[in-house]
């Protein structure tokens, strides 16, 4: 079978995280993505590091494989006819510039859409394309603070903490897909395509969730409490003799085998201890009881305890642990590509898996404008004169 996004093709103006996540994830669904980079430069993610494999930065490795790269200066008129000629030919355009930016080159959402109608223009920005804000730079770590997510992460005695991980691009490369195949299912339906607006700051409030709840019912403003799960208990980090384990105890069948196991006899059925409520209200007196027992064991012996009990916990494993983990690489959530000038990379792997029509990783992520040519010849009919005069002329 096909790969679902098979004979889609995408045009991508964007660069950094957000948008060239998206892609990749298009791409690995089996749509043709064509990165536009400027030429000479590329993707400012190229120069991201170190650490770099043979000049090649990892950061961009990362994001970027099974795409194809062609270099574009759209700034002359030149380029510019390069891009509109590729919106006729495509069914996605992606672009993550500040609102109003690729307006005034002619490449924005109304023009795109009167040279094709049936385009799904996807444009990403910090603030969306409406609002006060809407023109304001807006960078993952600026998003993560106004989001509301670094209030909550972090030891309540220290300062407030980003995401280990570009939290606010990823997620909102992967809200752009979604609104991709929304508007293509859409698409299929009445035959216009339409503008997919993202906003990494919308990305991020919609991950408050039960915090923001918590706020609407009561009026408290949710407050920083470490590992600890604000409305259940225990659900949070102890710390064995030799490390560091998490344990979730989610409901109160739960509690009562996690009693059992750690001879919690008395525990159990404490007024104070005998309900979620009860033991999120009491959570500092029923965390010092937990903590000094599981100190007594190492974090193996009490995670196979756990295992065979079937409490839910586990280890907070160090990145190199997680990726050679044997479920992780059973789920092909590492693999291995020949890059042609990093030579074997390893790259994380699909981790939406489809029974029929899986996605794939065919090629490693492009050299910067390694498909400049074939893209000019095979897709927009350019003659081999008229692309060397273009490169003489530097808008390619």
């Amino acid at each position: 079978m096909e790969a679902p996004l098979k004979g889609i093709r995408v045009i991508d103006l964007s660069r950094h995280l957000a948008g060239p996540y998206c892609s990749m994830l298009l791409a690995d669904m089996g749509a043709e993505v064509i990165k536009v980079e400027q030429p000479g430069k590329g993707d400012e993610t190229r120069t991201y590091g170190p650490p770099f494999i043979e000049g090649e930065s990892v950061y961009f490795l990362s994001v970027n494989r099974n795409k194809k790269s062609i270099t574009v200066n759209f700034q002359k008129d030149e380029g510019k006819d390069i891009i509109h000629r590729l919106i006729k030919k495509s069914d996605v355009s992606i672009e993550n510039f500040r609102p109003g930016t690729l307006d005034k080159h002619g490449l924005g959402y109304n023009n795109a859409a009167r040279i094709n109608p049936k385009i799904i223009y996807a444009s990403i920005s910090g603030f969306g394309q409406t609002g006060p804000e809407k023109r304001r730079p807006g960078y993952d770590l600026s998003i993560q603070g106004m989001g509301g997510i670094m209030s909550l992460t972090g030891d309540p005695s220290g300062p407030p903490n980003k995401v280990g991980t570009s939290i606010a691009d990823i997620l909102a490369g992967i809200y752009t897909c979604q609104g991709i195949l929304l508007a293509l299912i859409a698409r299929s339906k009445t035959g216009k395509g339409q503008l997919v607006d993202i906003s990494l700051l919308d990305c991020q409030v919609s991950l408050l969730t039960y915090q923001a709840g918590i706020y609407f019912a009561t009026g408290s403003v949710p407050r920083r409490i470490g590992n600890q799960h604000p409305t259940i208990c225990p659900y949070e980090t102890f710390k064995a003799s030799d490390g560091y384990i998490n344990i979730a105890v989610g409901n109160n069948k739960l509690w009562h085998k996690f009693c059992d196991l750690l001879g919690l006899d008395e525990t159990e059925n404490d007024p104070k201890f005998s309900s979620n409520p009860k033991r999120v209200e009491n959570r500092d007196e029923l965390f010092t009881i937990i903590e000094k027992i599981i100190s007594a064991k190492k974090s193996t012996e009490w995670l196979k305890l756990f295992d065979e009990e079937e409490i839910p916990a586990g280890p907070i494993l160090t990145v190199d642990k997680t990726v050679n983990h044997p479920q992780v690489q059973a789920r092909e959530m590492v693999v291995d590509i020949t890059h042609p000038k990093a030579g074997q990379i390893k790259l994380t792997g699909i981790p939406v898996k489809l029974s029929d029509t899986p996605g794939s990783i065919e090629n490693p992520p492009p050299l910067l404008g390694q498909h400049t040519d074939e893209i000019l010849l095979d897709v927009l009919g350019y003659s081999k004169d008229e692309i060397t005069e273009l490169r003489k002329s530097e808008v390619i």
